[in-house]
């Protein structure tokens, strides 16, 4: 229950900080990459600030054994840069360039009531299928291939 709660009163958090910088408005972002046009550079500050308290956070986090509510870290041990992982932030920097959603401003944004955070929600839930489903068929060729 305490982790549960505490994922809760992070995401509140989290989906004010959202809120409140603008980034749930996708004009914010998109005039972020419109540098001959209407360039607002807010986003580079709050993107800034994030990257500040996260360096802070990370680095008092990792002078405890383990965190408060898990017996040990879980930190990514992959660290190499493949087409799979070049091609999946391609894809999602485009995706965020054209529709000026990313997915952490997508949640709050969805709270509302307009219809493109919906529709935005829907295409990257379909996106993330596609995804599995095209993973799962390779590993069944991969299977079929070495048996």
């Amino acid at each position: 229950m305490a982790r549960i709660l505490t994922a809760f009163v992070i995401g509140l958090v989290f989906g004010t900080g959202i809120m409140v910088s603008g980034m749930a408005n996708p004009a914010k972002v998109l005039n972020f990459f419109d540098f001959a046009g209407t360039w607002d550079p807010s986003l580079a500050f709050v993107m800034g600030g994030a990257l500040v308290v996260t360096a802070i956070g990370y680095r008092l986090a990792f002078r405890m054994p383990h965190p408060l509510l898990s017996n040990r870290f879980a930190i990514p041990t992959r660290k190499d840069i493949d087409v799979r992982l070049l091609s999946g932030a391609g894809i999602f920097g485009i995706g965020w360039g054209l529709s000026g959603f990313c997915p952490g401003g997508l949640v709050p944004a969805l709270g509302l009531g307009r219809s493109e955070p919906a529709v935005f929600f829907v295409a990257l839930i379909a996106g993330i299928l596609a995804v599995r489903v095209a993973d799962m068929l390779r590993s069944r060729q991969r299977l079929a291939a070495s048996s």
